[in-house]
């Protein structure tokens, strides 16, 4: 089966309908579908349900989506550096589902995995606990969480095989690789494809069975959140 699709368009054909859910991978502008993200915003699809650590930042990212009010709602974690975020959050244009981090990545490993639910103790007597079902162990509270299935994963990879199995550099792993796995079907934008046995097996983060389709999306220009500098002392 071929797995490596021309352009981004390409790889989402068919996939894409309104009301939706997609994982998305990534942390900030760190290891984000950049390319995947941009054919999802050019597709005009709307009423999207995301679940994703948080939304990029205004008009980069994820939020590209909410800027073109293409969101319905957002399963995030960490969302202050948005204000397009905040903005439609606060006036009720929005829906937001706050999830502890570690929360997140686990519902989505768990979601991958098979499992309907778990019950954590992160987040116990706070606003996340409303509305769940506590369960007592060893006199200790823990709330059920469920697992999270979508029915499209776009993801961020460094190098992957003509048969998708991939790999992830350093922080750029975070939450590509259980997104990948909660989702009906997954696409991932790499930036280089090399041929099967060219990687090390024991190196792979992300065997091929999770990639259904990919794209070479390189090159890339290195965004930064947040530029900071110091005033150069005189000489």
């Amino acid at each position: 089966m071929k797995k490596l699709y021309p352009s981004a368009e390409a790889a989402l054909e068919g996939l894409l309908h309104d009301g939706m859910m997609l994982c998305a991978g990534g942390f900030g502008l760190c290891g984000i579908p950049e390319r995947l993200i941009d054919a999802i915003q050019a597709s005009g699809v709307k009423e999207l349900t995301i679940a994703s650590n948080n939304a990029g930042i205004d008009n980069e990212g994820l939020g590209k989506l909410l800027r073109s009010r293409q969101v319905r709602k957002m399963i995030s974690s960490y969302v202050g550096e948005n204000k397009e975020f905040e903005r439609q959050y606060l006036a009720g244009e929005l829906e937001v589902e706050f999830c502890p981090q570690g929360t997140l990545a686990e519902r989505c490993r768990a979601g991958g995995a098979g499992i309907p639910g778990f019950y954590t103790k992160t987040g116990v007597g706070t606003k996340v606990a409303e509305g769940k079902e506590v369960k007592l162990f060893d006199g200790e509270e823990y709330i059920l969480e469920r697992g999270i299935r979508a029915d499209l994963a776009i993801i961020k990879g460094w190098k992957a095989d003509e048969a998708g199995n991939l790999i992830f550099r350093k922080t750029a792993r975070n939450f590509n690789q259980p997104m990948a796995t909660a989702a009906n079907i997954c696409v991932a934008e790499v930036e280089e494809v090399v041929p099967v046995g060219s990687l090390d097996p024991d190196a792979i983060h992300l065997p091929g069975i999770y990639v259904k389709r990919m794209i070479v999306g390189a090159p890339y220009d290195k965004k930064i959140e947040f530029r900071t500098t110091r005033t150069r002392e005189a000489a």
